[in-house]
């Protein structure tokens, strides 16, 4: 059976956005869809975010893909980077992720940011358990700019797609997201 771990971002849930439409469009297809609620999202931290995401997981196999959105991305990537390198999973969608550059905004909490933007991540081994990935960054995106997209595509070796005028993926305008669930079955079906 296949499964797809959803990971939110900071200040995100499973159940805002477009996060239940993708459940259910995957669930659909046949697949085992898994929408996380990470603890604290208003504060997150590195090591319960990806703990709690390593207990949802279990034992990844090639049939264990991933999407994360925003800090998300990062969770992800820092849980992958942990695992055994015997281990690959079978893909990764990327939505508005960041590793080095994130804009926020007065009155955001910056030291939030600092954790996650100063503790090291291997994104070689990364790679070597997710060798497929598909990276959405957007022309608009007020917190993450699109220098972004090359530490994905060179590093992680992600298929980046740039969408137009599609801010950071989330908010009201995003119950759905076609694009993303085309993503998954893409990496699904290769």
């Amino acid at each position: 059976m296949k499964r797809v771990f959803l990971v939110h971002g900071w200040g995100g849930s499973p159940d805002r956005e477009w996060f239940p439409w993708l459940s259910t469009e995957l669930e659909k297809r046949g697949f085992t869809a898994v929408a996380l609620a990470l603890p604290d999202s208003e504060h997150p931290h590195i090591d319960a975010w990806v703990s709690a995401l390593a207990a949802a997981v279990g034992t990844p196999d090639a049939d264990t893909y991933f999407v994360g959105h925003s800090m998300g991305c990062q969770t992800v990537a820092r849980y992958l980077a942990e695992l055994d390198e015997s281990i690959t999973v079978g893909g990764i969608v990327y939505v508005g992720g960041y590793f080095d550059t994130l804009t926020l905004g007065e009155d955001e909490e910056v030291g939030i940011w600092d954790e996650w933007r100063e503790a090291p991540v291997d994104l070689a081994r990364v790679r070597a358990r997710a060798p497929k990935s598909i990276a959405f960054f957007s022309d608009d995106d007020p917190y993450v700019p699109l220098e972004n997209a090359k530490r994905f595509e060179l590093e992680l070796g992600s298929k980046v797609i740039i969408e137009h005028a599609q801010s950071h993926f989330n908010g009201d305008a995003y119950a759905q997201i076609p694009f993303v669930l085309d993503a998954v079955l893409e990496l699904a079906q290769s």
